[in-house]
């Protein structure tokens, strides 16, 4: 049941049909619920896209929360709405069913404060060593912004946000890390917040340690997408070859080619929704 407010003529809150109305940070939202028709590839794309955004955003969300905050001041939206937007259109990669991150694309805070110069990364046995351009900017930017780390571990889908890992001035900081974790491929971003915190800068991508290797999730898959486009290879030169025969009237069409073209339309289908293809 809807419920008006404010006045005779105000905003529905509540289900109308298949219609569910209700105010977010002080803006009247409309959503459809209901069941739907079978998705089209587009849409299909779409909730592959939104999964695997959620799947990073997810990991991150300490630092977001923090480094999207000013940006969603004063707006309907809320600093993990602005990383789920930022991040689904830039930094997203391949076709679906084979959607996945660039992390070099992956966007975590955007501002207006100066970034830092020079910034280099390197691997020890114990942890990262990440230096900069100590250097600070003219129009006020100080040595005492603070810079803000987050760590990404792709092949197990976890994250580590410092918030406070170092200052600007320092042009240095050591992260440890743990003896587990060490030789995990690491996806490293930053950026700087003023102290007064009113200010951030745009994060940057630091780059990747350890370089890239598949899950056993991503290998799994690969493994059936192969086994599967083989044999779809196979049944597909077998029936384009009978049904040229049959178009040019040299063969008849059979129990034998029906259900030929079967099986080669069902393995088709399956190819376009299966991942572990080629992006």
């Amino acid at each position: 049941m809807a419920i008006l407010s404010k006045s005779a003529f105000g905003c529905p809150n509540g289900k109308i049909g298949n219609m569910v109305y209700y105010m977010l940070k002080g803006q009247p939202v409309c959503r459809l619920i209901g069941e739907q028709g079978e998705p089209s590839i587009k849409q299909l794309a779409n909730y592959q896209a939104m999964k695997v955004t959620m799947v990073l955003i997810k990991q991150m969300k300490e630092f977001i929360t923090n480094s999207f905050e000013l940006e969603a001041r004063g707006t309907v939206k809320n600093a993990h709405n602005l990383a789920v937007s930022y991040n689904k259109k830039q930094a997203l990669q391949g076709e679906y069913p084979n959607i996945s991150v660039d992390y070099s694309k992956v966007v975590l805070s955007y501002g207006q404060l100066p970034g830092a110069r020079d910034f280099s990364i390197s691997k020890t046995e114990t942890g990262l060593i990440l230096n900069w351009n100590p250097e600070s900017y003219a129009n006020g930017h100080d040595g005492d912004d603070i810079l803000m780390i987050q760590l990404y571990y792709p092949l197990i889908k976890k994250g580590r946000s410092l918030l406070n890992a170092s200052r600007r001035d320092s042009g240095q900081v050591f992260i440890p890390i743990e003896e587990s974790m060490i030789q995990q491929p690491i996806e490293v971003y930053a950026c700087f917040k003023s102290a007064d915190g009113k200010q951030i800068s745009n994060s940057i991508y630091l780059g990747n340690i350890n370089g890239t290797l598949k899950s056993a999730e991503e290998l799994a898959a690969q493994e059936r997408y192969i086994t599967l486009k083989t044999r779809f290879d196979q049944v597909a030169t077998k029936y384009l070859a009978q049904k040229t025969e049959i178009e040019f009237a040299r063969k008849d069409e059979d129990k034998a080619f029906r259900n030929l073209k079967v099986e080669y339309l069902s393995l088709k289908e399956q190819l376009a929704h299966l991942p572990g293809g080629p992006g």
